[in-house]
């Protein structure tokens, strides 16, 4: 595997424990101070260096179209929205056509910034309906294809959850209102058609003003139908234990996926991608479980969400049930070596932080506790960074 491939942002980590000169994550009170600069210098970039402010950053390399390459949109766990990270979204290039997996927020901006073609997107794969995952799906839909010279060409496939079918009581008990009433678990399709509905009028006025496509031309949705021996339930055992089914095979991809626990969600999917080039699989949010074990055996690269529990133990003040459900809904750093050492992959790359900002929890700290129990290499992912797939 050759070594990770990171566009040199100025606020991307560098490995430290410590907080970083100018061009490495910021304390929070540097990084109010550096964004009022900024915003006084009239929107220079954050954390650049003023005497190169006036130049225009160069363009990121195009992925190869022989082989296959990994992408990191964006890594921030969560909906609440930070400075240092975008919203949770990974791309996998392979052979020319583009594998987006989840979309939150600023995944179409990120998408651009990596030299990713939109004209490449070839499919969408949701792992989960919560808003982080969600908060740039339709964009792609809505905004990518108006580009001049690179935009959506052809349709591409959207495959996710369908309908949860039943909402669970509230965590811990007590009352709750319910959103929508008469449809209160929608899935993929209902949350598409939905999204094109609300913005109708500004596709029909682009449709007369510049004859743009009607939207729904530029997407398939697929809802993903869950094998009916696993005997999942959204109000029972939402992960039974359960061997992988395919998802799709396009004859350059084959997609695999099984359920993941994550409280109280239904369903939630971990994908694996079978390439010419090897196997990269996407946790999704999950608390540890054997369902990843049977995914992601013998794969190449493991693309594993993770949580630091210590930080928000100690130094948050949440209370014993919130704990509880942030423990059995996602994994914790000291867990997630441990569980690729049982999948056999080579490498780790850490991905969807809770806590997401940058300056929380040390770069070095995720590193060294996300490697015990695991001898392969361990990446602490960050925004934009690439990672080329080759097999052992």
């Amino acid at each position: 595997m050759t070594p990770v491939q990171r566009r040199r942002d100025h606020c991307d980590p560098s490995g430290e424990d410590g907080p970083r000169a100018a061009e490495g994550p910021l304390s929070r009170r540097r990084l109010l101070g550096a964004s009022a600069a900024a915003l006084a210098a009239g929107g220079a970039v954050l954390g650049a260096d003023p005497a190169q402010a006036a130049a225009s950053p160069p363009a990121p390399a195009r992925p190869s179209r022989e082989g296959t390459e990994l992408f990191l949109l964006g890594t921030a766990g969560g909906p609440p929205p930070v400075a240092t990270r975008a919203g949770t979204a990974s791309a996998l290039s392979v052979r020319g056509k583009v594998y987006l997996v989840d979309c939150g927020r600023s995944a179409v901006t990120q998408y651009g910034r990596s030299g990713l073609r939109f004209e490449d997107l070839a499919s969408v794969f949701v792992t989960h309906l919560h808003i982080d995952h969600l908060a740039d799906y339709a964009n792609f839909v809505l905004l990518a294809a108006h580009g001049g010279g690179d935009g959506v060409r052809c349709p591409f496939d959207a495959y996710g959850p369908g309908p949860a079918g039943a909402l669970p009581d509230a965590y811990g008990g007590g009352p709750v209102g319910t959103v929508c009433p008469a449809d209160p678990t929608p899935g993929l399709r209902a949350l598409t058609e939905k999204s094109l509905e609300a913005t109708a009028y500004s596709s029909n006025i682009f449709m007369r003003e510049s004859g743009t496509a009607d939207p729904h031309t530029h997407i398939d949705v697929h809802e993903i139908p869950l094998p009916s021996a696993a005997g999942a339930d959204p109000l029972g055992n939402t992960a039974p234990d359960m061997e992988p089914f395919l998802v799709m095979d396009d004859g350059t991809v084959r997609v695999s996926a099984v359920l993941v626990p994550h409280g109280l969600v239904f369903p939630c999917f971990a994908y694996r991608f079978d390439t010419p080039d090897g196997s990269v699989v996407f946790s999704g949010d999950t608390a540890p479980t054997d369902n990843m074990v049977r995914l992601a055996r013998g794969a190449d690269i493991l693309v594993h969400e993770v949580i630091d529990l210590d930080f928000y133990r100690n130094g948050t003040g949440y209370g014993e049930a919130l704990l509880h459900h942030m423990a059995a809904a996602h994994t914790d750093v000291t867990e997630v070596g441990p569980l690729a050492r049982r999948c056999g992959v080579s490498t780790l790359v850490l991905t969807h932080f809770a806590p997401p900002d940058t300056f929380q929890v040390p770069h070095g700290s995720w590193q060294r506790r996300a490697q015990r129990g695991f001898d392969g290499r361990v990446v602490v992912g960050n925004d934009l960074d690439r990672i080329p797939l080759a097999r052992r």
